[in-house]
């Protein structure tokens, strides 16, 4: 799953890219974590929300509500279940992304390998997105199999979408957005560094709320 992306184009560049509308000045970080602030396309227009849906679990010794968590990441075969339906069915969204990162090598030893892609600069991963009591709107990034060039590091990725289906993933029918969602097999360009997964050199925006655990439905 991914838990952490590249978002490095100015939100004017995306507007134009994406032919969407601006208004205040959205608030978001270069590198994007669960829980904080990232940019989406949804109805048209450039929005900062909060990446991840809150999951409200309970206590096993007290019963009581604990800190919300982010669930950042779907997996395709859950979009009809009862946490993402309304959503998939009624608010899907684009996240621009620059590129994404998986953690790679050993339990306390892991670094950050980077995908992109070799002819676009930025480009459209599938997103669904709510309003929520607890942190505003938020949403989630659509994940499928992994591609076979992503075999070594993680099974699964981010749905990446071609431009000529931007408009079918938000405004199509689910039958037509679901049967985007599909395995990308396209070569992508591969950066495997030796920063440290847990490293953050830049921190984000302050969070709401959220905590910084991720979590993927």
């Amino acid at each position: 799953m991914c838990n952490l992306y590249r978002m490095t184009a100015p939100a004017e560049a995306v507007a134009g890219l994406f032919r969407a509308s601006t208004g205040t000045a959205p608030n978001f970080a270069a590198e994007v974590y669960p829980g904080y602030p990232g940019l989406v396309v949804a109805d048209g227009a450039i929005r900062a929300m909060n990446w991840g849906f809150p999951l409200v679990l309970k206590s096993k010794k007290t019963g009581a509500p604990l800190k919300p968590k982010p669930v950042n990441n779907t997996r395709e075969d859950k979009l009809h279940t009862g946490f993402w339906i309304d959503s998939f069915r009624k608010r899907r969204c684009l996240i621009p992304v620059t590129a994404w990162a998986e953690a790679e090598g050993t339990k306390g030893a892991m670094t950050r390998t980077w995908y992109s892609l070799p002819d676009q600069d930025l480009f459209a991963v599938a997103g669904v997105w709510r309003p929520t009591a607890e942190w505003g709107d938020a949403y989630s990034m659509v994940m499928v199999d992994g591609c076979e060039q992503m075999a070594d590091v993680h099974d699964r990725m981010p749905t990446i979408l071609a431009r000529e289906n931007w408009e079918r993933w938000t405004n199509g029918d689910p039958d037509e957005a679901f049967a985007l969602c599909r395995i990308y097999d396209a070569p992508l360009v591969v950066d495997r560094t030796d920063d440290p997964w847990f490293k953050r050199a830049s921190p984000p925006p302050a969070p709401q709320t959220p905590s910084p655990s991720a979590t993927l439905l």
